[in-house]
């Protein structure tokens, strides 16, 4: 419903400061519930891989990438939760598609997540790139349907921010695989 999206000129509720702030009577829809319930548990998974790199990576281009993913993503989580509880709505739970099967919107299944806690050096790196290509791609299926069919201004603003950033993120990760070899 494009009707109810027309007050997203003038929206200061999008401040990442005010998570919670209310919804108006109509101004999200099923489409902006499923982005955040589907967004949280992705983005905690994208969390815990970079969390991986500091003590795992061979490259200083690897931890800063993790570094970056993790401090966008945090207060998104934050965000998301925040809207969610404002609109009365379950949050996922902990462990909620922290592992789902392989290919989920792009999630590492356990073996994967595994496999990753167990490489180091050049072989971290090509691994955490592959698995986070994939990642990214999926949060931005998933962000592009939030924009094409979400009512609440905010979800849309966020988004779009994750369609841009990720999308870069995803070529610069490309670029690094190519650059760090495939093998």
């Amino acid at each position: 419903d494009q009707a109810s999206a027309g007050h997203d000129g003038h929206s200061p509720a999008s401040t990442p400061a005010s998570p919670a702030s209310p919804a108006s009577p109509g101004g999200r829809n099923s489409a902006d519930v499923a982005f955040a319930q589907g967004m949280i548990p992705h983005h905690r998974q994208a969390v815990e891989m970079a969390d991986l790199a500091p003590g795992r990576a061979g490259s200083d281009e690897v931890r800063s990438l993790a570094a970056e993913i993790k401090k966008a993503q945090g207060p998104e989580i934050t965000t998301l939760s925040g809207w969610l509880t404002s609109w009365g709505e379950e949050q996922p739970a902990e462990d909620a598609g922290g592992h789902a099967a392989h290919g989920a919107g792009g999630m590492m299944s356990a073996q994967d997540m595994e496999l990753l806690r167990k490489a180091s050096g050049a072989a971290f790196d090509r691994a955490f790139l592959r698995m986070m290509i994939e990642h990214h791609e999926g949060a931005v299926a998933m962000a592009r349907t939030e924009t094409a069919e979400g009512s609440h201004a905010p979800a849309r603003e966020m988004a779009g921010g994750i369609t841009a950033s990720q999308t870069a993120e995803i070529e610069r990760m490309e670029k690094l695989l190519g650059e760090i070899g495939e093998s």
